[in-house]
């Protein structure tokens, strides 16, 4: 024995260091790349300030993945970070749940097409808590996304 060792058939002798560097390499590789999905799923940590107020009647100004715009009535009801209400649209209307953090937001229509809308908040604080005046971001369904903004009704 010559003191190096090989792995595999005399057609494809390969030596062990090599096999284990890239076996290492490849090791690494799954390991950062597990790691950087599992931290990016972390909810937010908590924070310390409230989640703005958004209770009240809204109403939506959408635009559909086809370009098609339409007109939605929301009324919100809010205790803390836990959203509730009533959904309105052209073609279907029932009840809503969804979540608040800070100025972020996420509710789903109880409708026959489930409709999810997430938002930021945009408003002045009054008294440590942030008033919402108007709601932006995207909205999504079984045929696609689309964009929309809320404005205060009442």
């Amino acid at each position: 024995m010559s003191g190096r060792w090989y792995i595999g058939f005399e057609s494809r002798e390969v030596p062990v260091k090599r096999c284990f560097c890239r076996a290492s390499q490849s090791c690494f590789v799954l390991l950062l790349v597990v790691g950087t999905f599992c931290v990016a799923q972390e909810p937010p940590p908590p924070s310390d300030q409230p989640p703005a107020n958004v209770a009240g009647k809204w109403t939506i100004y959408s635009v559909g993945p086809t370009g098609k715009t339409a007109t939605k009535h929301l009324e919100l009801k809010q205790d803390g970070e836990m959203l509730t209400g009533k959904f309105k649209g052209p073609n279907q209307e029932g009840g809503l749940e969804g979540t608040i953090q800070q100025r972020h937001l996420v509710f789903k229509t109880k409708t026959r097409h489930v409709l999810t809308f997430r938002g930021h908040v945009e408003g002045e604080k009054v008294n440590g808590v942030v008033q919402a005046t108007k709601i932006t971001g995207k909205w999504h369904y079984y045929g696609g996304t689309g964009t929309w903004e809320a404005v205060r009704a009442d």
